[in-house]
Order: structure tokens, then sequence, then C-alpha cells
């Protein structure tokens, strides 16, 4: 394991000017902060998580605020260093980040996430069409885009996959050099290939899905290929600093008030219909396959 954040100095970075009073035993000025991982543009993200923020406040009694992190490694550094407390990480985020901080915790995850999937879509213009084998030769020599660098479905579990078909890596694999869409998430690479400015790309299938409902993607100019085997992903990983912040215990309540909730407009912001709890343990695989690809860092 990693060099972990001591809880003292967690508490200083979170907690700037508490006292020895406040919320169930804890800190008087305490407050919890959230953030996500960019997986879409940045400017949606606020919005989706105002009725987030407000739902917890009045749940919990105590004052929430949401905190916008640029990039995927801003996300998990920002955890690391005890500035955010409730994180809406990929499955990798997640296992990095709690690789770093001792104590943290998988809380809850979306009712799709222990069975999510990438989808490897085409321009249209590569006559390309669905298949229940990997496209292997038919994409070779076009161009592929990942996600994000850090993606578990944009980057991560597409890579394995790719590695346990071909027995290559993707820069191995492709011809052309491998491209990543390292500002706009999913949204970006599904973008990229509707337009052509790159033949095929690999995201997550909710994104697609819900950008195919909402209009905002045409399915006959960016058609799914391919769909990757099962896998665990998305969660929210909660820090320890919580416990101190709040008071022993703190950490279940939060649990509870994420599963219990029903309300569509806060579940918006994970774009999911329902939370179900998670542990660590949950995402075992995605550190296995991490860290046989490198991807630990």
């Amino acid at each position: 394991m990693r060099p972990v954040v001591a809880a003292a100095t967690a508490a200083l970075l979170v907690l700037p000017g508490c006292d020895n009073g406040g919320t169930a035993g804890g800190d008087a000025d305490a407050k919890m902060v959230i953030t996500a991982i960019p997986d879409e543009k940045i400017s949606d993200q606020e919005a989706k998580f105002q009725a987030l923020k407000d739902y917890l406040a009045k749940s919990l009694g105590v004052p929430v605020e949401f905190s916008i992190s640029k990039d995927y490694s801003a996300a998990v550094k920002r955890f690391e260093n005890g500035e955010v407390h409730l994180v809406w990480f990929g499955g990798l985020t997640g296992v990095q980040a709690r690789d770093r901080v001792e104590g943290a915790r998988a809380i809850a995850q979306g009712q799709a996430d222990p069975q999510f999937k990438t989808y490897f879509i085409a321009n249209a213009s590569t006559g390309l069409a669905k298949s229940d084998a990997f496209p292997g030769e038919a994409i070779k020599d076009l161009t592929f885009t990942f996600g994000s660098p850090s993606s578990t479905s944009g980057r991560l579990m597409p890579e394995f996959f790719i590695k346990q078909n071909t027995g290559k890596s993707a820069a191995e694999f492709f011809s052309k050099p491998v491209q990543f869409q390292k500002q706009g998430g999913h949204v970006a690479t599904a973008k990229a290939v509707e337009a052509g400015s790159v033949q095929v790309g690999a995201l997550n299938f909710k994104t697609y899905d819900s950008m195919v409902a909402e209009g905002k993607l045409d399915p006959a100019k960016a058609p799914i290929i391919w769909i990757t085997p099962d896998y665990a992903d998305y969660n929210l990983t909660v820090h320890p600093a919580l416990e101190k912040a709040f008071g022993e215990g703190f950490t279940d309540k939060l649990q509870k008030a994420l599963v219990d909730c029903t309300d569509p407009d806060v579940l918006k912001a994970f774009n999911r219909e329902k939370l179900i709890p998670a542990k660590n343990e949950d995402f075992s695989g995605i550190r296995a396959v991490a860290q046989e690809l490198d991807l630990m860092r």
C-alpha cells in the first residue's frame, strides 16, 4: 500500500478553524465536501449535484458542498489530501484512492454498477456492424480512442479485453497511435466517433444509452460494434475524516441516506435509478486488472 494520509493531517486540511464542539461529538465548523470524476462536461456537474448536496445536508444535518475536480487524477489526489470526503469514483480511481487513504470505504454503487460494461462504437463510414465476438482484425488498422487515461470503462477494462482477445496491449494491437479523450470523458469519446474525427472508441454503456435517449447522439452515425463482458465499476467512496468531523457512525448514516434515496433528481447526479450498498471487496477484480496492467499509480 502506498503511504497513507494521516488522520490528523486530513483533519487540518478538511476542517479549517474547527473547535472541539460540533455535531455528534465532532467539530463545530466541519463540512462535507463532495466531488466526482469528470466523466462528462465539467460545466454540467455542478447543476446535477445540487439536489444531492441539498438532500444530504437535510438528511444528515451537516453542511455540504460540491467542488469540481478538473480531471480523474485530481479527484484521487484531493481525496488523498483530505480536501474532499465523498467522491463518485470509477472502479479504478476508487481503488487508487482507497489504496492511498487508510480507512477509506466504498459505501454505495448504482444498481447497474456490479454488472457494468463498455461499448466499442464505430463511425458509420467504417461499415462495421455489431458482433458477438471482439472485432479484432476489422479495427486494428483504424484510428481508436479511449476516454480518460484513468477511466475504468473508458480505458482500464477495454484495454484488458483488447489484451485478452489479442494477446497485445492496445498500443501494440492498433497500427495507428492510440488516442485519449482527456477532457469531456465518455461524452467526448461518443461525439468524436460520431463526428468521424476518430473511427472507433470505447466508452461506458450508461453514457452512450443516455445520450441516445436524450437525442444527444445519433446511433446510426456511431453504432455499437461490440459489448464487453460485465465488471464492477462506479462507486461512492468516503474519507475516514468524516468520522472525526461528525462523530462515530456517521459513515453508516451517510450510507443509509444514499441507499434509501428514491428522489430521481438526487439520483440524476450519478445517472442511476437506485443506489445499493458497496464495500471495498466488491472491487478486488478491478484492483487485480489494474495491477496486471500497471495502472495502480
